[in-house]
């Protein structure tokens, strides 16, 4: 599952250096699918979109993470660096998108353009 940044988020900005995906930004900040990742175009519902163009911030008020682009730090770290970094406990497992280990393995290769081992 995708972690999420609750509304007690005090703005300290903990979390975002530590993503190994780029997936957290600023309350406010525009974001894209480039960003830390190798990918040049997304499909999205069916249309093809330049990876670098900015997309809307999912918040105005507080850090958030953008979920399609969350692992939880699958195949970089043991656990989400955000929540261990975060002082108030506010990087939190995300109900609305739960995944398998597989499935967020599979993100981290598609993110960072990563040839998969033929066995």
């Amino acid at each position: 599952m995708a972690i999420k940044i609750t509304d007690e988020c005090i703005n300290c900005g903990a979390c975002e250096p530590e993503c190994p995906n780029t997936a957290i930004y600023e309350g406010g900040r525009e974001w894209t699918w480039a960003g830390g990742t190798k990918l040049e175009k997304v499909e999205i519902d069916g249309q093809i979109i330049d990876a670098h163009a900015p997309q809307k911030p999912l918040s105005d008020e507080y850090y958030y993470i953008v979920s399609g682009k969350c692992t939880e730090c699958t195949g970089f770290h043991e656990e989400p660096q955000c929540a261990a970094v975060c002082p108030v406990d506010c990087c939190v497992p995300d109900p609305d998108h739960v995944e398998s280990k597989e499935v967020l393995m599979a993100r981290k290769i598609w993110l960072h353009q990563e040839a998969v081992a033929q066995g």
